[in-house]
């Protein structure tokens, strides 16, 4: 797959993972950005479109953690700005709860809830056990469930 292919087809949903990451727009294009660096960098093989769709989504969760780890002095987006760049903005509290999870388990809910991959998957992605992925998707849930019963 060429570059321009690989960015056509899969920009939008490492964007999608990165502004939730992140909570900032421009971070999100940046970190989207540096991802499809890595993969012109590539020097090894991808069994298949899979393989290399999980490698993209992993390089793009590091370069979020790294971001947020060196830039926490860097002011957040407004939530009105992230929602805006979702088809539904009804959603915008649930957003704002899920990007206000540990980074941990919002990447495991990201992952499984909104991009739709199974726990094998996930635990694949993101080099936990499967087990991991589910106790972090069990915290995400209770934690998303007490943070919306209490707006």
């Amino acid at each position: 797959m060429t570059i321009e292919e690989a960015v056509k087809k899969y920009s939008p949903m490492l964007y999608r993972i990165c502004v939730v990451m992140l909570g900032n727009e421009a971070d999100a294009q940046d970190a989207v950005q540096d991802t499809f660096c890595k993969y012109l960098e590539h020097k090894g093989k991808f069994r298949d479109q899979e393989h290399e769709k999980a490698w993209l989504i992993k390089v793009a969760q590091n370069r979020c953690r790294d971001m947020r780890r060196f830039h926490l002095r860097h002011p957040q987006a407004e939530l009105s700005e992230i929602s805006a760049s979702y088809e539904n903005p009804e959603y915008s509290e649930v957003l704002a709860e899920l990007i206000a999870l540990p980074m941990p388990v919002k990447a495991a809910v990201y992952l499984h809830y909104i991009e739709g991959y199974k726990t094998t998957e996930v635990s694949d992605m993101l080099g936990i056990s499967t087990n991991a992925v589910k106790k972090r998707l069990q915290r995400g849930r209770e934690m998303l469930r007490i943070k919306l019963e209490e707006l």
